[in-house]
C-alpha cells in the first residue's frame, strides 16, 4: 500500500480576521470548517479547500494572536504550492496588483510558469498553471469566476539538509517516483493525475535550520484511502523503526503523526469520513464546530476565541 498524494496541508498563523479575510476573500478558497485545535481548544482551527473539502485541496491553519513569525529554514516543509488554470495567470497578476500584494514571476521551473507570493504572515505561496484539473467545478466567489480559480495542490516543497533519507521514505513507503530536477530540487511525483501529486524536496546544505512561529508550515498530511491502508503503512513504518503514533481521531479523518528524517512532521491522513459530517454542505465554515469531549465547554471555549465579524 502507498500514499495517494497529499491530503491537506498544515501551517501556522497570527491574527485570525487576518488570516480568514486572505485566504477567503484575496484567495478565493471555501471557508470549510472553524473549529479548534483538538488538543489546545483555546486556539482555533481554520480548514479552507474547495467545495466540500476534497483531498488535495485543503489548507489548515492554527492562528495564535500575537505570535511572532517564524524563519523558513531546513527541516520544514516551506512552499505551497497552487494549481490554477494556464489561462488564469493574468487574472492573479492584475489581482495581486489591484490588491497591493507583492509579487515574483512568472518564471520558469520543470518547463512550467510560476508566481509566488507570502501571505500576511509571511508563509509562501506558489502558483502554477496547469492543464491536468479535476473535473469538479471550483469554488467561485463574486471576485473569483470557475476559470480562474484556485483548484487545490499543484505540490509542497520540503527544505532538507540530506536529501536521501528522505527520498527514501517518499519513494519507499509513499509511492513517490523522481521525475526531476531543477537547480537545487528534486521532483517526486506518484505518477496519478489529480490533485497534490507532487513533492519537490530542496537541497539546501548550506543554509540555517527554520525556526517554528507564524508563516510556517506545522505539518503536511498524506492521503491514504481507508482505515486498512492506514494500518498498512503504519506497520511498514513501525517495522522500520520510525516512531509513529497510534491512529488519532480528528473526527473528519483519521490520522498517524511521525517525522521524516529531516525532522518535518509528516501526517497519514484517511480520506474519510469528511467534512459533512457535523454539518451540511451547504453551510460549511458558518458554525463553531466542536469535538464532542469539549461540547460541554462550548460556551467557555466560544467566549475565549476571537471574533471573525462577518465570518
Amino acid at each position: 500500500m502507498t500514499a495517494q498524494g497529499i491530503h491537506h496541508i498544515t501551517a501556522i498563523a497570527s491574527d485570525p480576521k487576518r488570516n480568514f479575510d486572505f485566504y477567503t476573500k484575496i484567495l478565493g478558497l471555501r471557508f470549510i470548517k472553524k473549529t479548534v485545535n483538538f488538543d489546545d481548544p483555546g486556539t482555533y482551527h481554520f480548514y479552507f479547500a474547495d467545495r466540500v473539502g476534497t483531498p488535495g485541496t485543503v489548507l489548515t491553519f492554527f492562528p495564535h494572536p500575537g505570535l511572532p513569525q517564524g524563519r523558513a529554514g531546513l527541516g520544514q516543509a516551506v512552499e505551497i504550492v497552487f494549481a490554477i488554470p494556464k489561462t488564469a495567470f493574468s487574472f492573479w497578476l492584475d489581482r495581486f496588483h489591484q490588491k497591493g500584494i507583492v509579487y515574483q514571476g512568472p518564471e520558469e521551473r520543470f518547463d512550467e510558469k510560476i508566481l509566488r507570493i507570502s501571505d500576511p504572515d509571511g508563509l509562501q505561496l506558489e502558483f502554477v498553471g496547469v492543464d491536468d484539473l479535476p473535473e469538479t467545478p471550483a469554488w467561485t466567489t463574486d471576485e473569483i469566476a470557475e476559470d480562474v480559480a484556485i483548484r487545490g495542490f499543484h505540490s509542497v516543497a520540503l527544505w532538507v539538509k540530506e536529501i536521501e533519507r528522505t527520498e527514501n521514505l517518499l519513494t519507499e513507503y509513499f509511492g513517490f517516483k523522481a521525475v526531476g530536477v531543477d537547480g537545487s530540487r528534486h521532483r517526486y511525483s506518484t505518477g496519478q493525475s489529480g490533485l497534490g501529486q507532487i513533492v519537490d524536496i530542496r537541497h539546501l546544505p548550506g543554509i540555517w535550520r527554520g525556526g517554528n512561529g507564524a508563516g510556517t508550515i506545522h505539518h503536511v498530511a498524506f492521503r491514504v484511502g481507508d482505515d486498512e491502508e492506514q494500518k498498512t503503512i503504519r506497520e511498514k513504518l513501525a517495522d522500520k523503526g520510525v516512531n509513529i503514533t497510534p491512529v488519532v481521531e480528528r473526527d473528519y479523518f483519521r490520522s498517524l503523526y511521525f517525522r521524516e528524517p529531516s525532522g518535518i512532521l509528516f501526517e497519514i491522513a484517511t480520506d474519510g469520513p469528511g467534512f459533512a459530517i457535523d454539518e451540511p454542505v451547504e453551510r460549511l465554515g458558518q458554525a463553531l464546530m466542536l469535538p464532542a469531549r469539549y461540547e460541554p465547554h462550548r460556551k467557555e471555549i466560544a467566549a475565549a476565541l476571537p471574533s471573525l465579524d462577518d465570518a
